[in-house]
């Protein structure tokens, strides 16, 4: 198959089938659909994959636990909860993969005989700490250290028989079981060598250090079979064990581009999409994706991925306190994304957590910041530029846009304001700064909410002469509105889209961001609508 433009892909994590999808999940589907359709508008040929995580003990005890007579009808039964959701968000995924289809089988099947062949598995016994709640294997270093950290903060110390999980705090439990081993001690300084020669590779640079001291403690191998129980993916040359649920999860990256099928086609397009742009995940699975994953594609003989985006938690603000509280049911804080969609509508919803919630670390969320942004950001800035200037070239040029003035690239503050504005927003938007990115949108905005002000169009329009200066005002104002509805695309799409068809446009966003970008593109002339407000005020 032949692409006239170059690949761009990115993957979330594939969910967990434990429970339904939430704000967690929500945060990271929301902030790779933002990327993917920056790269859309970017000419880039897009695969954005999510999925679902559907094998491990856990999903066999939810399946239980819940009445239902397999695993397999469990996760067929939450698949429509994600889909729906993620349809409900607006999210544009090209591809949705579940670890029990067939094509991920395969995938996993063939990296482990690869694995094999070349040397870098081997079966033992494993005798250590294991946390069921999280499926991770745990050194008696790492648990250590965690006791210690637990110490030093005045903390009671753990039952020795059952110390506490370094990342969730939950008991473990001490496992004996034959097992496959990946040679993960082998790739510590690989590893090392990689980041020191990628310093892109893990981004933001916090979690860059903490990978980096991770692995200059010692990496010892690895666990990656099961054979206590069979919910997972057979090893090819060894049916009693199964593939560990997050060596079996990380391959999804690869079998969704057809690593694995047989086939001139499959083989192209594994060559055409890998290695991925980049995942993004949260910063409680950075060491499988950052340490473990690239360990694995080394001893494959693949590429890594070019760049792994961690992000934080979402915390909630404590609007009494002011202090920043873990979301739990048990606190009575937990936040459902439809209760937030209820009150800001999808597009705002999107706008609010990727643009005033700092990613890189975790970020404090609150029901009356929502509302602040909302109304100061949607409302009063972008809301309003839309309908007053809509209605105003309706009023005054009979129901159009001004045909664009012979004189459009004549210096106004406006497009001044305009000028290098793809550059700066580009290059926020490649650095998953989502939020410089929609400051630079809104600084135009701003802009020409202002310029309305400034240039006072009711009273040039009570002076015949002065129509052609009329003319460039509003045109100037409908030229503003149309580029920021571009830049404004990847996170709010659907009311970029309506914000175009008001003005006559197309609705599709543009697949030439830098071009769209470019002053004078509003040929004009054409119906204008000045429609319901985008965004109602919110009021308490």
């Amino acid at each position: 198959m032949e692409h006239s433009k170059p690949s761009y892909y990115i993957t979330t994590p594939i969910y967990y089938v434990n429970a339904k999808p939430h704000l967690g999940t929500a945060y990271s589907t929301v902030m790779a659909d933002v990327q993917a359709r920056f790269q859309r508008a970017n000419a880039h040929d897009v695969k954005f994959l999510t999925g679902m995580d559907e094998h491990g003990e856990k999903v066999a005890e939810a399946a239980e636990k819940n009445g239902f007579d397999s695993p397999q009808a469990w996760c067929d039964s939450m698949e429509p909860k994600f889909r729906d959701l993620w349809e409900t968000l607006n999210i544009s995924n090209d591809d949705f993969i579940r670890t029990t289809q067939d094509r991920h089988t395969a995938g996993v099947q063939k990296f482990l005989q690869v694995l094999l062949d070349r040397g870098y598995i081997y079966k033992d016994s494993y005798d250590g700490w294991y946390c069921r709640p999280d499926e991770t294997y745990f050194t008696e270093t790492q648990v250590r250290h965690h006791e210690e950290e637990r110490r030093a903060k005045g903390m009671d110390a753990a039952d020795p028989e059952h110390p506490l999980c370094p990342d969730c705090d939950r008991p473990l439990e001490r496992i004996q079981e034959e097992s496959w081993f990946f040679k993960l001690s082998a790739f510590e300084q690989p590893l090392l060598d990689f980041y020191e020669s990628h310093p892109d590779f893990i981004q933001p640079e916090t979690r860059r250090n903490e990978v980096l001291s991770f692995v200059k403690g010692g990496l010892k191998d690895l666990s990656i079979s099961r054979s206590t129980f069979d919910w997972g993916i057979q090893f090819p040359f060894d049916p009693k064990h199964v593939a560990y649920v997050w060596v079996d999860a990380l391959i999804n990256y690869l079998s969704a581009v057809g690593y694995g099928a047989e086939g001139q086609e499959a083989a192209d397009e594994v060559a055409f999409r890998w290695p991925a742009q980049v995942h993004v995940v949260g910063k409680d699975i950075i060491r499988f994706h950052c340490v473990i994953w690239p360990a694995l594609l080394m001893a494959a003989g693949l590429p890594l991925p070019e760049r792994v985006f961690v992000h934080g938690f979402l915390t909630v603000r404590n609007e009494e306190t002011g202090a920043a509280e873990k979301m739990s049911k048990s606190r009575g804080n937990a936040i459902a994304p439809e209760e937030v969609i209820e009150l800001l509508g999808v597009d705002a919803y999107r706008y609010y957590f990727m643009c005033d919630v700092a990613h890189g670390t975790d970020a404090p969320i609150s029901w009356g910041r929502m509302r602040q942004v909302y109304n100061a950001d949607l409302a009063n800035s972008w809301g309003n530029l839309v309908s007053r200037s809509l209605n105003m070239a309706g009023k005054y040029f009979d129901g159009c846009a001004p045909v664009r003035p012979a004189n459009f690239e004549q210096a106004t503050p406006l497009k001044e304001a305009c000028e290098g504005i793809y550059e700066r927003y580009a290059a926020c938007m490649e650095a998953f700064d989502y939020s410089g990115a929609a400051q630079e949108v809104l600084a135009v905005v701003s802009a020409a909410n202002h310029y309305i002000e400034d240039m006072a169009p009711w009273a040039l329009a009570k002076d015949p002469e002065r129509a052609d200066e009329l003319a460039l005002v509003i045109w100037n104002l409908l030229e503003v509105i149309r580029i920021a509805s571009e830049l404004y695309a990847p996170f709010m799409p659907s009311v970029s889209a309506e914000v175009r068809r008001r003005l006559s446009l197309s609705q599709e966003a543009t697949n030439n961001l830098a071009e769209a970008c470019q002053w004078g593109g509003l040929a004009g002339g054409e119906p204008v609508e000045k429609g319901d407000p985008l965004f109602p005020r919110l009021v308490d």
